[in-house]
């Protein structure tokens, strides 16, 4: 495992607002936004529904804050380390019948927006094995904060012969991905139940 921290220059305020009418708009449906001291906070307009007094775009004062935009890297984990909901989480039958609970890929992308919307992911290398019978994908996420900003990078191998969804490439990226993200702590409980 690669870690790597290193101090981050504050975005300007027109780049934070830009990408937070972004995130509320085309991202998170069903969100919007508030300034809050120095920095932004996302609300559920479901949750503010029932508010009685609000603000100039619509939303009760009383609304339910969920997450942050632009917090430190310390607030960003803490939120990535909470147990995910068993409503998000799958199960899935391996062929030797063992049964195998993750969180889908797309499901991990939207945790990841709502908690961290700053952070961005590449596949770093993708290789084959000897045989030919293998995929792997080395995948790394980074998340910024406003101190700093930090990657954890992760791999992901499919078998070439399992065509049971997708191609074995995108089942990789999506295992390395997944892997990376616990990492930080997200849906890392999961792995601890394989354990017990």
């Amino acid at each position: 495992m690669v870690d790597q921290t290193k101090k981050r220059e504050k975005p300007s305020e027109e780049m934070r607002t830009a990408n937070l009418k972004y995130l509320c708009r085309r991202v998170l449906p069903g969100w919007t936004w508030k300034v809050e001291g120095s920095g932004y906070r996302l609300y559920s307009k479901a949750s503010s529904a029932s508010s009685a007094t609000t603000d100039d775009r619509g939303e009760g004062e009383d609304a339910a804050p969920t997450s942050g935009i632009c917090r430190p890297l310390s607030e960003i984990l803490k939120e990535l380390n909470k147990k995910v909901p068993d409503s998000l989480v799958k199960t899935r039958v391996e062929h030797d019948g063992f049964a195998i609970r993750y969180i889908p890929w797309h499901t991990v992308n939207r945790i990841l927006n709502l908690h961290a919307p700053e952070w961005s992911g590449e596949v770093r290398n993708i290789s084959y094995s000897a045989d030919a019978k293998s995929v792997s994908v080395v995948y790394r996420v980074t998340l910024y904060g406003t101190d700093a900003e930090i990657f954890r990078e992760s791999t992901g191998t499919a078998s070439i012969d399992d065509t049971s969804y997708g191609d074995p490439v995108q089942k990789a990226e999506a295992m390395a991905f997944r892997r990376a993200c616990a990492r930080f702590g997200l849906g890392l409980h999961l792995y601890h139940e394989d354990v017990s």
